[in-house]
């Protein structure tokens, strides 16, 4: 028995856990990955207070990490497989055991949206749907593609252009839709280049990428590009983990909560990308994370 669980252990959920400790709650965080969430997968952390130059995605999790285990947060890496939230006491069910609080903390963000293409599960891991953090250096003088307009793609490619020989930006709509920084930056790299108006429609290979499909958005045209060898980075949005949450109504697939960061069901919380907002950035998900804590331990 808990006074809070936290399911989820991104910025919003160690954020959140350190605050209800501070409080005095007896936290719990459950997670099947490991600290950090999306930003681990990031090349690098920008535009967040008092960051270190240089900071990456995984040097900011384990900065995480250290922090909530020092202020003696319990995390436990484990997936969770059912949750009952409408009673007084809920309940969060494991593989193994069944964990219950008063007051639960929905952290568990969003995961990488597919492209639904042809060859895109065939070849991932081999060629497409890479880390770039992680794998930029196996095409270091090679092609690669990144798909995706908005602030983490452009900034994803701004690093694989110092790796790679030429990055290629696939977005389907007439410009960038990233921040005005990253867009001039973008421009004043040689070895990038835009492919605007259109997207991957397929890929082809065995054991790596051989050749690729852009499809032209005006048009209807298909080319076909041979690159074997190349790597393509996806980069095209995000979905909500709210699998799990039926008995919560869901707005496009969110969770809405009031101000405080509670849903519609007493105890029950949601915070950082998991939840209906405008703005969906590490700062904001840190700021739910400590809102909906506080308001937990009262």
């Amino acid at each position: 028995m808990y006074d809070v669980i936290i399911i989820g252990v991104g910025p919003a959920g160690i954020s959140a856990g350190i605050y209800a400790v501070s409080r005095g709650q007896k936290t719990l965080i459950l997670e099947k990955n490991q600290v950090g969430g999306l930003i681990r997968r990031v090349s690098a952390v920008t535009h967040y207070a008092a960051i270190v130059e240089g900071e990456t995605g995984e040097s900011f999790a384990k900065c995480l990490r250290k922090q909530a285990e020092n202020a003696g947060v319990e995390i436990l890496k484990t997936e969770v497989k059912k949750v009952e939230l409408t009673g007084v006491e809920k309940r969060i069910y494991t593989e193994k055991e069944c964990y219950c609080a008063k007051k639960v903390i929905l952290a568990n963000g969003t995961s990488p949206r597919k492209l639904g293409i042809p060859g895109e599960i065939e070849l991932a891991g081999r060629g497409i749907g890479m880390n770039a953090a992680k794998d930029a250096m196996k095409y270091r003088g090679k092609h690669v593609y990144v798909i995706g307009g908005a602030d983490g793609a452009v900034k994803e490619a701004l690093y694989l252009a110092g790796v790679a020989e030429k990055v290629t930006i696939i977005h389907f709509e007439e410009t960038l839709g990233c921040i005005a920084q990253f867009q001039e930056k973008a421009a004043h790299t040689p070895n990038i280049e835009l492919r605007l108006h259109a997207r991957l429609h397929a890929v082809y290979g065995v054991e790596k990428v051989e050749s690729l499909e852009i499809l032209d958005e005006k048009t209807g045209a298909i080319e076909i590009i041979e690159d074997s060898g190349c790597g393509i980075f996806v980069y095209a949005g995000t979905v909500p983990n709210t699998e799990l949450y039926n008995e919560i109504s869901l707005d496009n697939g969110f969770l809405p909560t009031d101000e405080n960061m509670q849903t519609e069901i007493p105890g029950v919380y949601a915070v950082g990308d998991i939840r209906v907002k405008q703005v969906r950035q590490v700062s904001t998900a840190v700021a739910d994370g400590t809102i909906a804590a506080i308001h937990a331990a009262r």
